[in-house]
């Protein structure tokens, strides 16, 4: 196995209720990518390897970054969060928050009822992204060579939760505080990919940068 170096796209459309119109970059997250992408050239990262999902933020994350030929994998795409918690709304009267303090109390909850099964008819159930993740890295983690994955925040969760063996709960407490453009890195130990490194934005550290460590 492959060490994984998992990374979260860049700021998109804070303001937008939907998932078309919240998938493209601010110009904010195409200025986060191109500080991270300068940072792994200037420290000389090696990732032979390279992925992201099919969503046009990750793909604009990844040209940003000036990474080239990446091969875009579906199977690590964001869930459908807006769609998800439109029908959690529609069938059990929770309202969608406008602000960061209600999302982050809404997501967990959110998390839980799609779980259970409680939210009917989604876009996917929850087994079905376990599936597609688990499969995923998998699959790239099999190959010869770090790999570097462009990826979402949610599914940056669902990795950590199968490494780490945590609840729904915790889960939710992770994808809440992924930044964008973090980077978070799987390592090999014995016959399992192990994390070593979380939530890392050394592009971001410099004090006329913390400005761009966003969370949204």
């Amino acid at each position: 196995m492959s060490h994984i170096t998992l990374v979260r796209h860049g700021q998109a459309n804070t303001a937008a209720r939907d998932e078309a119109n919240y998938d493209k970059l601010s110009e904010l997250g195409h200025q986060q990518a191109r500080w991270l992408g300068a940072h792994l050239r200037d420290t000389r990262a090696h990732h032979p390897r390279v992925y992201c999902g099919t969503l046009t933020r990750h793909v604009e994350t990844a040209a940003s970054m000036g990474l080239t030929g990446p091969i875009c994998d579906a199977r690590l795409n964001e869930i459908e969060y807006f769609n998800i918690a439109k029908l959690y709304e529609e069938q059990h009267g929770v309202p969608i928050p406008s602000d960061r303090e209600g999302f982050v109390e809404h997501l967990p909850h959110t998390f839980a009822a799609w779980a259970n099964g409680e939210i009917e008819d989604t876009p996917e159930t929850f087994e079905q992204f376990e599936s597609r993740v688990r499969d995923a890295l998998n699959e790239i983690g099999a190959g010869s060579g770090p790999a570097i994955v462009v990826t979402s925040g949610g599914l940056i969760s669902m990795v950590v939760r199968q490494a780490m063996g945590l609840d729904i709960p915790a889960m939710a407490r992770v994808a809440l505080a992924i930044m964008n453009t973090s980077m978070h890195r799987l390592h090999p130990i014995g016959a399992q990919l192990s994390p070593v490194l979380f939530n890392a934005v050394p592009h971001l550290e410099a004090p006329d940068r913390q400005y761009a460590q966003t969370h949204l």
